[in-house]
């Protein structure tokens, strides 16, 4: 039995939260992935698991040992790391994820740099509005707009941005400028499927952050999309200032309750291990300073970004 590997089949299956899912992440038949967790529980001589069609849960020998596994594991990629040489120069893979938008206009003109200065690292470029998962330790690093979750994750913040709600000059020559939050109740509202979709929208009102309940007159999901439909007419939308940047400034939307819009932070989020590899802290030191003064060049342009003071 290859240990290594059957830990880090009892690894993905308990992340997974079923064998099916880890045979699909994995690539590999489901028959092996239950084999190689039934080889382990009989070298350990103690269940892992406890199965049911639906889900597997593991024991508390099982969480102590998934505990044991990643650490064993962590061990075992630094080694291979610092073998490889990918703590002496800048080589190997990286994997970014990113809001599409962001992504697009933003961070891919700096990745393809980032590929003509360092010819021995290889970026894997995500982009996705959906929040990618880094404890699946698919991504290197993710750029996230959105409040950091708790979890071993560090952050470098680079900005902040306004979450704005806005719709076309002709939508509020015919309905109406929300004067108040609570207007949007009389609204047609765009919202997208994913991470900023909710059921509410937060605003600050008095210095307070509250909460206004939204029914969705059109749902998407892909914030191209949402900025095209309020281009046309379809009603209001809230996302991210950059994302609007260019079809407010050209006149094609006009944003709504400015005195009441809420920001959230833009940053590289990546795991903070005992060394960072040498590919990933030189793209942070590479494009973070890079990204950070688009964003400002942006904000220049008239989109409001605030930067803070430091990472």
């Amino acid at each position: 039995m290859d240990r290594l590997d059957a830990m880090r089949v009892f690894v993905t299956t308990v992340e997974c939260g079923t064998l099916s899912a880890a045979s699909r992440h994995l690539g590999i038949p489901l028959p092996t992935v239950s084999r190689k967790i039934s080889e382990l529980e009989t070298l350990l001589g103690a269940q892992l698991l406890q199965r049911s069609s639906r889900k597997v849960v593991p024991t508390d020998a099982g969480m102590e040992y998934l505990e044991a596994c990643k650490a064993v594991l962590r061990a075992v990629q630094e080694a291979e790391r610092s073998v490889a040489g990918e703590y002496r120069e800048p080589r190997g893979d990286l994997t970014v994820s990113a809001p599409i938008g962001l992504g697009r206009h933003y961070l891919l003109p700096l990745v393809v740099a980032f590929l003509q200065a360092y010819p021995e690292v290889d970026v894997h470029l995500m982009l996705s509005d959906d929040i990618v998962d880094l404890q699946q330790g698919d991504p290197d690093l993710a750029l996230r707009v959105a409040p950091l979750p708790d979890g071993g994750l560090t952050a470098t913040r680079l900005a902040t941005t306004r979450l704005v709600v806005c719709a076309s000059p002709q939508y509020l020559q015919s309905f109406g400028r929300p004067m108040h939050p609570g207007d949007l109740v009389h609204h047609r509202l765009i919202t997208k499927k994913g991470p900023l979709r909710e059921d509410m929208w937060n605003f600050t009102i008095n210095d307070n952050s509250v909460a206004v309940p939204i029914k969705s007159r059109l749902v998407v999901t892909t914030t191209e999309a949402a900025v095209d439909a309020a281009i046309s007419g379809v009603g209001l939308t809230r996302l991210p200032f950059y994302e609007v940047a260019e079809a407010h400034q050209n006149g094609r939307l006009d944003v709504v309750l400015v005195e009441y819009e809420r920001s959230v932070p833009i940053s590289f989020v990546y795991h903070a291990g005992t060394r960072l590899p040498l590919k990933l802290r030189t793209f942070l030191d590479f494009v973070g300073p890079r990204l950070r003064e688009r964003l400002m060049q942006v904000d220049a342009q008239g989109v409001t970004l605030r930067t803070p003071s430091g990472t």
